[in-house]
């Protein structure tokens, strides 16, 4: 692979998760003055109107599909990861909450093994144990009893391993522009119910809050696609851990948030499963083209 191709790739990981951060940090902010249920809903709503001159750009026949739940099971998915996600950053620290959602790849060997059938990797298999340990030890208590919100947390990453398979079962017979055309309208619709009881209006700070979110999270889903379109996963995989430490940069500024030991060895272990994950998947790929 030339190496210009390996630092574009690299740049637009570098990008992508510093605009995932800096909505990580949109969304602790309004957490001050807006429920968890406006927070789901703005990131996208302002999602979909970014997106929409695009989608609707390709014409209503490319929209037709015979998968229309395995749609609705990506939305729903996440959806939850993101009520989960966008909780544990405005309990925990925001290291700590992008950490947690760092844990997705700990999640999606299983999921795959029980879904699609899978077979999982001696490395895939090794980085859950590893992960789960570095999980214990961001979450380890001081005092007694785990904080309920790091397991939300965790629980928010499970949820987006879910998503990231569904993604992987669709992509069997859906396009791309159709699978981002169907998650950005459920998703908004399906964020939209809890409104009923949980509307709360924002005020100017407050909106361009959650059009923060919405632009944060297009851009860098956008740049994240850049990336793994110049290089294989395996390679760029540990450019995406830098999130963590755009996340302790906001937290440190914005809030006076500070690390301690225990985060950053289970920082290093979730990193290091992520890592192993990626590159079981990335060998499979390898032998395949070499007999090819």
């Amino acid at each position: 692979m030339p190496e210009r191709s390996l630092l574009r790739a690299a740049l637009f990981i570098v990008a992508c998760e510093f605009l995932f951060a800096s909505m990580g940090a949109a969304a602790k902010a309004a957490a001050s003055e807006l429920p968890n249920e406006m927070l789901v809903f703005g990131r996208n709503l302002f999602g979909l109107l970014l997106l929409a001159p695009l989608l609707l750009h390709q014409g209503i026949d490319s929209l037709r599909t015979g998968v229309f739940r395995l749609h609705l099971l990506r939305a729903a998915a996440g959806v939850g990861g993101m009520y989960c996600l966008f909780y544990a950053f405005a309990q925990l620290s925001l290291a700590n909450g992008m950490l947690l959602k760092m844990t997705a790849p700990i999640f999606m060997p299983l999921i795959a093994w029980l879904w699609l059938a899978e077979a999982a990797a001696p490395l895939a298999i090794l980085a859950v144990p590893v992960g789960l340990a570095g999980v214990w030890l961001v979450l380890q208590p001081e005092a007694g009893g785990v904080d309920h919100a790091a397991l939300v947390g965790v629980a928010g990453g499970a949820l987006a391993a879910l998503a990231k398979v569904t993604v992987r079962r669709l992509t069997r017979s859906e396009p791309a522009t159709r699978v981002v055309f169907y998650y950005s309208v459920l998703a908004t619709l399906v964020a939209a119910v809890p409104l009923a009881w949980a509307w709360v209006s924002p005020s100017p700070r407050g909106w361009a809050l959650l059009v923060l979110l919405g632009f944060c999270g297009v851009a860098g889903q956008w740049l994240l696609t850049r990336g793994y379109a110049c290089a294989p996963a395996a390679r760029v995989g540990p450019f995406t851990y830098v999130s963590v430490l755009f996340a302790a940069g906001y937290g440190y500024l914005l809030w006076g948030e500070t690390l301690n030991l225990a985060f950053v060895a289970g920082a290093l272990l979730i990193a290091c499963s992520g890592l192993l994950a990626l590159y079981a998947r990335a060998r499979p790929l390898r032998a395949a083209t070499a007999s090819a």
